[in-house]
């Protein structure tokens, strides 16, 4: 028995585990109140060092783990912290601390549904918790603002998605999942440096972040840079192989190059109808890239203005200018179109558009010929009154009086009635007036160069049609019209 006894007291002796180390304890607890002393000073750093020493020495101890819990959080060091105050309630369930710390951790890291776990946890010990009861709230309202972000995501409704990870964001800023969706968001909406920058920072802790690298390129994408873009897909890739995103940013990126490419290609060779068939096909892979679409569009624009398609070329270029409103080249596309089919009015909208964008003698001297070309516009269109073009000849010009007149002249329709009368006399009389303005080289140069022909004694209200038909059909009598049967008339000098 005796012999037992002793062996109980020489076990008991070489396991050293057992017994409590007071000499360790009161060590630990020394490193534990200068820890205490450098976190109320705001020295974190220190505070740390001295913390992981009170835990070298009692790695059992629940509360060491729970200050350097709180240490690591201030220095934003989350995931360490969370792992320290897990720790802490792992070596004992009823330190509320720990559980509040732990939640904590899992709400600024954006779980929230584990946070709430926590929270739960500290208000089953100690129901009155305030700090627990409103940590709880917190935790929830995050959860909410994921549900609204994610449905309103599906609804491609991105400011609200925005809005909600803003919100979110205040209770977890340590939460890349919310900072990756809010700049998803903000280049969808094409705040591309804003989106850039929530990249960029992600990135700088943490440069294989796949998320981080797929931002970065859809920015590059939306922003036109396709090639760069494609970098940035290709990297996000290799850090995972199974982002669905990036596959298929990176997909529709190389076919959105490609297209664009050979429909470039195909115009620069005349193949019009090729082109436009290639730009079209262009415009259906991703609606969502405005920037590159605008220009596709403005280049298919061009395409039917080639194709003489001027109506298409100015719905082309309109729907340009409404994905991409400072899109210079689109709107001088469109002003050249609107000046083609005779819009004048839209012509110089546009090119005051432009020119109030870039103040350049070329842009200025466009709207000067737009704002010409509307003045004349306002006026009567003498060649159209005779019914011949611009550059008709001085016998063309003429023979075309000579028809006219002739055909409104007020006896041959002496027997129609009044208001036929009134109307063809009209029309006698505008005849005559178109003459007499291109038939003088002075009054046509005048007229063609928009200039007032009210100046320099050219008043239209003096003039008598009458007049010029006599000079011009001149003769010793005179002439007349005869009727040769009804409804026919001819005429014949004296």
């Amino acid at each position: 028995m005796a012999a037992a006894a002793e062996c109980d007291v020489v076990m008991a002796a070489t396991e050293p585990e057992l017994l409590e180390d007071e000499e360790a304890k009161r060590e630990a607890e020394s490193f534990k109140e200068q820890g205490n002393a450098y976190y109320a000073k705001k020295d974190y750093n220190e505070a740390y060092n001295y913390y992981t020493k009170a835990i070298d020495m009692c790695p059992k101890n629940a509360s060491y783990y729970g200050n350097r819990a709180a240490t690591l959080m201030m220095l934003g060091r989350f995931r360490e912290a969370l792992g320290d105050a897990q720790q802490s309630v792992r070596l004992d369930d009823s330190f509320v601390r720990g559980h509040l710390r732990e939640g904590k951790c899992h709400l600024f890291l954006g779980n929230a549904m584990a946070a709430c776990r926590s929270f739960q946890r500290a208000l089953e010990l100690d129901h009155k918790n305030t700090q627990a009861k409103q940590e709880f709230k917190n935790a929830n309202a995050v959860i909410e603002y994921e549900k609204i972000a994610e449905t309103d995501f599906e609804k491609r409704d991105f400011r609200k998605v925005v809005f909600c990870m803003d919100r979110a964001l205040e209770f977890a800023p340590a939460c890349h999942r919310f900072k990756i969706l809010k700049a998803e968001c903000l280049a969808m909406l094409g705040r591309y440096p804003e989106a850039q920058s929530v990249a960029s920072d992600i990135l700088r802790m943490d440069s294989t972040n796949a998320d981080a690298l797929y931002v970065r390129g859809l920015c590059l994408y939306y922003e036109d840079c396709i090639e760069k873009a494609v970098q940035f897909f290709i990297q996000a890739l290799r850090m995972a192989p199974d982002h669905d995103k990036a596959c298929v940013a990176c997909r529709n990126a190389k076919a959105l190059k490609a297209k664009k490419e050979d429909g470039n290609k195909a115009f620069k060779e005349g193949n019009y109808k090729l082109a436009y068939e290639l730009y079209t096909e262009a415009l259906g892979i991703d609606p969502n890239n405005i920037k590159t679409n605008a220009k596709l569009y403005c280049n298919r624009g061009t395409v039917n203005s080639k194709l003489r398609k001027l109506d298409d070329a100015i719905e082309d270029c309109t729907n340009a200018v409404k994905l991409d409103d400072t899109y210079i080249k689109a709107y001088l596309r469109r002003a050249q179109c609107y000046m083609d089919t005779e819009q004048y009015e839209e012509a110089v909208r546009d090119y005051e558009k432009v020119y109030q964008t870039e103040k350049t003698k070329e842009h200025k001297q466009l709207l000067k010929n737009a704002q010409l070309e509307l003045k004349k516009s306002k006026r009567k269109d003498y060649y159209k009154i005779l019914g011949v073009d611009k550059n008709a000849s001085e016998d063309e010009i003429k023979k075309a009086y000579r028809k006219r007149a002739l055909m409104h002249h007020p006896d041959r329709h002496s027997g129609a009635s009044a208001e036929v009368q009134k109307e063809e006399e009209k029309k006698f009389k505008e005849v005559g007036e178109a003459f007499t303005i291109l038939s003088d080289p002075k009054k046509k140069t005048r007229y063609d160069s928009g200039q007032d022909l009210d100046e320099e004694g050219m008043n239209m209200g003096d003039f008598d049609a009458n007049n010029i038909f006599k000079a011009f059909f001149g003769g010793p009598g005179g002439f007349s019209f005869e009727a040769s049967g009804p409804g026919n008339f001819f005429f014949q000098f004296g």
